[in-house]
């Protein structure tokens, strides 16, 4: 009989440090949200400036905000439109943070690659086709 009983003592003592972990998370989630209503309060607004892109079914959108300590930082957010399985829609997001210590070397990336797409435009493997149809011409004859 001792042994039963040394095992539900183990299982309450697991259960009741479990207990302590999660009771612990959220009182640490509520002070977190306790101080960002506080900043909300006290006039805190952390987005800067807003850009909308619409580009078909993806929306890309170019936000500037601030840290606690006036830094700016951009968020680059994609935004893709789909149907879901209920027929209603569904929006897959991918985001970027870019960071003030990283703008001069992502500018200097992305412009290498605009670049670099310029200068494989001008190729024939990459050139823009004045048929921008997605298929390809078959000639049936040849399949005979």
């Amino acid at each position: 009989m001792s042994v039963f009983l040394f095992k539900v003592f183990n299982k309450f003592k697991n259960l009741v440090v479990r207990y302590k972990k999660k009771a612990n998370i959220c009182n640490t989630v509520q002070k977190r949200h306790g101080n960002m209503e506080e900043e909300n309060k006290a006039g805190r607004n952390d987005e800067v400036y807003s850009k909308v892109v619409r580009a078909g079914k993806r929306t890309y959108f170019f936000d500037v905000k601030s840290t606690r300590n006036n830094d700016l930082y951009l968020t680059l957010t994609e935004s893709k439109k789909s149907n879901g399985n209920n027929g209603h829609p569904n929006y897959q997001k991918h985001k970027i943070f870019l960071y003030k210590e990283d703008f001069e070397k992502f500018t200097e990336g992305l412009q290498d690659a605009l670049g670099k797409i310029d200068e494989l435009k001008k190729t024939d493997a990459y050139s823009s086709h004045s048929d921008d149809s997605p298929f390809s011409s078959v000639d049936f004859d040849e399949l005979k």
